[in-house]
């Protein structure tokens, strides 16, 4: 009976649309670059535990609510070599490497869905979930739509935790179900968000 259930369980899933999951990895310490928030976490009280000035840690995370930061939220402890602000182009670079290797066509980055994968990567992490389904948008389907986002084919990667384009591309394509997404023939378009730990790609075929 139990072999059976899973079965079933494993039929159903993959007649759903193409989604696939992340990893969630965890941060390895030293060299104390990144930190997930836990219960009661301040500023002060992470500097603290640190050995670090709060002042400069609320300049490395201006985009952090002091009076009200989220469990789960990934916060920068230091300035790093790598600037998070290029982190999405990157990972398209990355995508279009693996695409071109496998004898595809890249994909184009475009603004409008760029877009809706920085919301998804924020709501990630400001309501504290890693799902494909949001509490506040629904479905990728869902949310691509909502933003005015026509497509004939759609799929998304998630993942939670790694610090660099290589490492969350790395994992994507250790894993099938990611890998499927990136070398997906029929894709034409992607956007990429990346959020305090939170990275996201989202793949359509234009209409």
């Amino acid at each position: 009976m139990l072999k059976k259930l899973i079965l079933a369980t494993t039929i159903l899933m993959t007649a759903l649309p193409t989604v696939s999951h992340g990893q969630i990895k965890t941060f390895k310490e030293p060299p104390f670059e990144f930190y997930k928030v836990s219960p009661g976490d301040t500023f002060w009280y992470i500097a603290q535990r640190y050995g670090l000035d709060y002042r400069k840690l609320m300049e490395l995370n201006p985009t952090v609510e002091p009076r009200n930061m989220h469990v789960g939220e990934v916060i920068r402890l230091k300035a790093t070599a790598s600037s998070p602000s290029g982190f999405e182009e990157q990972v398209v670079q990355l995508v279009n490497q693996q695409r071109a290797k496998a004898g595809l066509r890249p994909l184009t980055h475009r603004a409008d869905v760029k877009n809706v994968a920085q919301k998804k990567a924020e709501d990630m992490i400001n309501s504290n979930y890693f799902s494909h389904t949001s509490p506040n948008y629904g479905s990728p389907f869902d949310m691509l739509k909502t933003f005015g986002i026509s497509y004939s084919y759609a799929g998304e990667n998630i993942a939670k935790g790694q610090k660099t384009p290589q490492e969350v591309m790395n994992a994507w394509m250790n894993s099938s179900g990611h890998r499927a997404n990136i070398l997906k023939p029929e894709f034409d378009t992607i956007g990429v968000g990346f959020y305090h730990g939170a990275w996201v790609q989202m793949f359509i075929k234009a209409r």
